[in-house]
């Protein structure tokens, strides 16, 4: 299933950022949000592909929607969006977060945040994705002659067959990880980038690639 429309629910540097690199790259984007005006004036940001709509209000017409919100709000969103059809795609871009002298995987007890969401809501088929590097990349995934990597995990073969397309869409280099369980593991590389970015020094100019001989 090739998917030409996205929801974003998120309205913050995250959500921004993709937004702007789905319509570059002509797809259709609607920005949700608790607050109708916020996410319309955010779309309207964005340009004639994007359009704003309320949480709640989200229902069987979509297709595919990215979490872009804070890893604490990302259960509530699914029970806001309650409307969702059985087998919409949900990709997790949050990352479970504490810190204590820098940044610590702070996971639910099913591993991850994408493991949790899959067991709250296992009408929706979910797939970790969209959360080792930082807004940046989100928006733009070339950095010199080389493209940043979007790593992946999930259970359902057909979602992540449909965000790998949609990731190469935006530019990136689709690398599936495996099944859901593998998400914990995403989770804990994200917690790397931000170590480095952060108490590393190393800024937020910087992303991971698989490298092949």
């Amino acid at each position: 299933m090739k998917i030409d429309d996205v929801t974003i629910v998120g309205t913050g540097a995250v959500g921004m950022a993709l937004g702007k690199n789905l319509v570059r790259n002509g797809v259709r984007v609607q920005l949700a949000a608790r607050d109708l005006g916020k996410a319309r004036a955010a779309a309207t940001a964005l340009g004639e592909r994007a359009r704003g709509a309320e949480t709640k209000a989200l229902g069987a017409g979509v297709g595919a929607l990215l979490l872009a919100v804070p890893a604490n709000a990302a259960a509530s969103v699914l029970d806001e969006a309650r409307d969702l059809a059985a087998g919409t795609i949900v990709v997790d871009c949050t990352n479970p977060i504490a810190w204590s002298a820098g940044p610590v995987h702070a996971a639910p007890a099913e591993g991850s945040m994408a493991a949790h969401l899959a067991a709250r809501f296992p009408r929706l088929r979910v797939v970790k994705a969209f959360n080792t590097f930082g807004a940046e990349f989100h928006e733009q995934p070339a950095l010199g002659a080389t493209v940043a990597d979007a790593y992946f995990a999930g259970d359902d073969a057909e979602a992540k067959k449909s965000f790998g397309e949609l990731a190469r869409t935006m530019g990136f280099e689709p690398v599936d990880v495996g099944p859901l369980r593998n998400a914990a593991n995403l989770e804990a590389l994200a917690v790397l980038w931000i170590h480095l970015a952060s108490v590393g020094g190393r800024g937020r100019s910087n992303a991971f690639k698989l490298l092949a001989r």
